[in-house]
């Protein structure tokens, strides 16, 4: 910390700032001048530490420039909770200081930040010397009163209903569960009964929302007692754990090998609700929360090759020669009873990076996900091609996880995934599955489906049709009897026949044509958009195949095909823009936010004038 004078231009400046504050805003020039000559100014550097959780409160504080970020330590965790960060023009610490109690959080600055402190002795100086300095606290006060009086109490949970079913619990992670006090109750279609110890925040909201991004969520109040039980009730129960796709296989791995420095983080980043974490040389950690990218409070910068040293143990051979030949590679490490991450690791400018994607271990029905009912008839074909596109992070594994559960629960049949890597487990159910991993059990798309034809396969799902050769293989096998699955990374059902296509030289384009006519049964296109008070909510576009689409790919017509979908709605058809203005309609979605992903913008906005 630095402490600046207060003199000239900058006391000018300090005056200003604190007339923006509530606290202030009601005193006039000379008084805010008299007070400023009396406090100080102090600069805090990034990371640097304001005051300490329990550390007396002797003074308090005004944020002038820069940001803050407020901590929490609860004695069940073992790290810093970020209860939120804090913007110039913020009064910080008055609190404890009228109340004489210890600080209830720990305080940092998340940058460079001017910071005006004022000591116990300056508050009473203010009190006793400036007539309106004391009605303004109070009107501070009571205001803060008055909004907290507007939180509507939640209704109490029935503690005569049944406990919530290990298939509820695993909709959230448990460490999230222990850290937030929060639980799953029950579950119809896609609304969400949720219950909270303690009143739920905004941030623990948005992190249920990341976590379970289309269902509505019902909120009730529990107690410690039922909290307590239905956690006893589980303990030990494998179903709540990340392990309990696959006990044998990944409780091994994470036994076997672990990182415990790297696995405290991941632990955090579960419980904290983010979906990514971001290691990079020379730089702190951050994580993305509710689609956000934000520093990770209390943490030091990463050295050039500590990421790697954290990742070295956990590596398998496959993915340490990859990465030495390539600079990158992808793979997936479980954490015992937290999780499933899907690594990618690589090198840049300042040394070695990883990102870490956590894969949600509960598959999520059709209902839950908000999807339309036209996707259970896309699966319920009994041949054909079926493809999911979207760019990367919109969500297409979280669908095709959800269609491959629907078949797995509702046919008998044989399903084989072909992934880069496999994220989603899934054990079999009325179906027999077997996930394989290109690198670990299949050198490439293309070679998993030339072996294929010979596993009986009546379900064959491709993780990426990434070249030609994949792409021509996988309408193959859905010609010859089998339902597949497919993925691509295109912004519209249009755009993705066109890359089909043009991914063919031109001497073999019509023949290609054909081969979609034939097997081609529809396009899912996707993209994820924030929904208003956090989470994420699916826009979709739908093409269903039928004879006159059809015709239209083979006569290289396909540019007519959206005013066929216009015309086809009966049959499921859907348009990305007409999903984006009901989202905004709903008041899911802000409307600025929708715009951002409508690829044709003017037409977007036609809609919604609508």
């Amino acid at each position: 910390m630095k402490i600046l004078k207060i003199e000239n231009d900058a006391l000018k400046m300090v005056a200003t700032a604190m007339g923006k504050a509530e606290m202030f805003a009601s005193l006039n020039k000379d008084s805010l001048m008299k007070i400023a000559t009396r406090a100080k100014l102090c600069q805090y550097d990034s990371q640097e530490v304001i005051f300490k959780q329990n550390d007396p409160s002797e003074t308090f504080f005004m944020l002038i420039k820069g940001e803050v970020s407020i901590l929490h330590h609860h004695k069940s965790s073992d790290g810093m909770i970020e209860l939120g960060r804090i913007k110039p023009n913020s009064i910080i610490g008055e609190i404890g200081l009228l109340l004489n109690e210890p600080r209830t959080a720990t305080v940092h600055a998340t940058q460079k930040t001017l910071i005006l402190k004022f000591d116990r002795a300056l508050f009473e100086y203010m009190f006793e010397h400036i007539p309106a300095f004391g009605p303004s606290v109070s009107q501070n006060l009571a205001r803060r009163v008055q909004q907290l009086s507007k939180n509507i109490p939640l209704p109490f949970y029935d503690k005569n209903s049944d406990l919530p079913s290990p298939e509820i619990l695993e909709m959230l992670p448990l460490d999230f569960v222990i850290r937030h006090r929060v639980l799953p109750l029950k579950a119809t279609q896609n609304v969400l009964s949720i219950g909270f110890v303690d009143d739920p925040s905004s941030r623990v909201l948005r992190a249920v929302r990341s976590f379970l991004p289309s269902m509505e969520l019902q909120m009730v109040r529990i107690d410690n007692e039922l909290f307590d039980n239905v956690l006893g009730s589980q303990a030990g129960v494998k179903e709540w754990s990340a392990s309990a796709e696959k006990p044998e296989e990944d409780e091994k791995k994470s036994l076997d090998k672990s990182s415990p420095k790297l696995d405290t983080l991941l632990k955090r980043m579960v419980a904290e609700g983010a979906s990514d974490l971001h290691l990079s040389a020379g730089q702190v950690p951050h994580w993305r929360i509710d689609g956000e990218i934000q520093d990770i409070a209390d943490t030091k910068k990463i050295g050039a090759e500590e990421v790697f040293e954290l990742l070295d143990p956990v590596m398998d051979e496959r993915s340490k020669k990859e990465f030495s030949d390539h600079n990158d590679t992808d793979f997936i490490y479980p954490v015992f009873e937290t999780g499933r991450f899907r690594v990618n690791l690589f090198r840049d400018d300042l040394g070695i990076g990883a990102v870490f994607r956590f894969i949600p271990t509960k598959i999520l029905s059709f209902e839950q996900l908000g999807l339309p009912q036209i996707l259970k008839k896309l699966s319920d074909h009994p041949k054909g091609l079926v493809l999911i596109t979207g760019p990367t992070g919109s969500g297409k594994s979280t669908t095709l996880a959800a269609m491959i559960d629907y078949i797995n629960t509702t046919r008998r049949a044989h399903i084989v995934t072909m992934e880069d890597p496999i994220e989603y487990v899934h054990i079999s159910k009325r179906s027999l599955i077997n996930q394989r991993e290109v690198g670990r059990h299949t050198n490439s798309f293309s070679s998993a489906l030339r072996a294929a034809f010979r596993e009986d396969p009546d379900i064959v799902l491709v993780g990426e049709l990434r070249d030609s050769e994949t792409i021509s293989l996988a309408i193959e096998t859905a010609n010859t009897g089998h339902l597949v699955f497919g993925t691509l990374h295109t912004n519209s059902a249009i755009s993705a026949l066109d890359r089909i296509i043009d991914s063919f030289p031109p001497d073999q384009q019509s023949r290609v044509r054909v081969g979609l006519c034939d097997s081609l049964k529809g396009i899912v296109a996707q993209v994820l958009c924030k929904c208003i008070g956090g989470g994420r909510a699916a826009a979709l576009e739908v093409l269903v195949v039928n004879t006159a689409v059809a015709n239209l790919v083979r006569e290289e017509k396909i540019n007519q095909i959206k005013s066929t979908m216009q015309t086809g709605k009966a049959q499921g058809n859907m348009l990305m823009n007409e999903d984006l203005a009901k989202l905004v309609r709903r008041k899911k979605v802000d409307y600025n936010e929708a715009l951002s992903k409508a690829e044709d913008k003017d037409d977007f906005v036609k809609r919604m004038q609508q």
